[in-house]
């Protein structure tokens, strides 16, 4: 193996049911792709859907189409035996854009948590505080937020001598994984990145947390059991969504702090749901739960039947 690669870990053991394993996995891809693919389209293409809440879920579904398009190649290339090893640019790049993502997803969450409180906390000044422009203006924050500050810990990456034996922990490329198999300092990396996770992914689960609680108690100070009832129905998608987002990151998390005598083959699988549950799961939830998204994808699918 070339000494500026690195050897990216299937599922140790199971090789010879490799073809049988692609089956399910090119499956989830192809649902993530045409899933994701659809809610823009639908978003696109309807005018009554141009509203703050759907502009939000186009955000949510473009960084889930570009999670999945930032791990296909490696994820599929193992278990069709296309791929077995990573340059070193090669992994940089992909670890910047996993881990640029899963912060802009968590961004996206929060701005939906916000456009949720908007709406039913203060619905009469929701069109004047939710404008296209402002909208646009937290779309660019979401962007520079997620990318720009995990820049410096990303191009550090590139300086560090690797003398670990090259052999990841995944089928793709994570931050912390090139550090485990550094020689070099990595202090710097280790403490920013922590700063980051709680600046980020913990600040949003907090933010998030507190907008719920605003919603509950505004809603329970409703009269009308109907009106209580179709406020709580129009969070159901999001509340599912940022389950969905959070549990695989805190699994991954805690099989990598503590999982150190787990079978192999167990942080493969969890940090293969990290990557693929969020992506898979989101169109689903949202296609089902959101009473304007399943009319439009299944009109456009019987349009397309005939």
């Amino acid at each position: 193996m070339n000494r500026s690669s690195f050897l990216l870990t299937g599922f140790s053991g199971l090789e010879k049911q490799y073809p049988w394993i692609s089956i399910p996995f090119t499956s989830i891809y192809a649902v993530v792709l045409a899933g994701n693919c659809m809610v823009l389209h639908v978003i696109w293409t309807e005018p009554s859907l141009h509203q703050p809440m759907f502009y939000f879920l186009a955000m949510l579904a473009l960084t889930d189409l570009c999670m999945g398009l930032s791990t296909v190649h490696t994820v599929l290339g193992i278990l069709w035996g296309l791929v077995q090893e990573i340059s070193l640019d090669s992994c940089i790049a992909q670890s910047y854009f996993i881990h640029g993502l899963s912060f802009m997803e968590s961004s996206v969450l929060l701005a939906m948590a916000f456009d949720r409180y908007i709406a039913i906390c203060n619905p009469l000044r929701y069109s004047s505080i939710l404008t296209n422009s402002r909208i646009v203006k937290i779309g660019f924050t979401i962007l520079g937020r997620s990318f720009f500050f995990i820049t410096p810990a990303i191009i550090r990456l590139k300086l560090f001598h690797y003398c670990h034996p090259h052999i990841l922990s995944h089928s793709f490329c994570l931050h912390q994984d090139l550090l485990r198999i550094a020689c070099s300092d990595i202090k710097f990396n280790s403490y920013y990145a922590l700063m980051l996770v709680i600046c980020t992914l913990l600040l949003d689960a907090i933010l998030i947390l507190i907008s719920y609680i605003l919603i509950l108690k505004s809603v329970l100070a409703i009269a009308s059991q109907e009106e209580r009832r179709k406020s709580f129905q129009t969070c159901i998608s999001h509340v599912c969504a940022v389950l969905v987002f959070y549990i695989p990151i805190i699994s991954l998390t805690m099989v990598h702090r503590f999982g150190k005598h787990l079978s192999p083959i167990v942080p493969v699988l969890v940090g293969n749901i990290y990557i693929l549950f969020p992506p898979l799961m989101n169109p689903i939830i949202y296609s089902v739960k959101t009473k304007q998204i399943r009319r439009r994808i299944l009109r456009l699918v019987f349009l397309k039947a005939c």
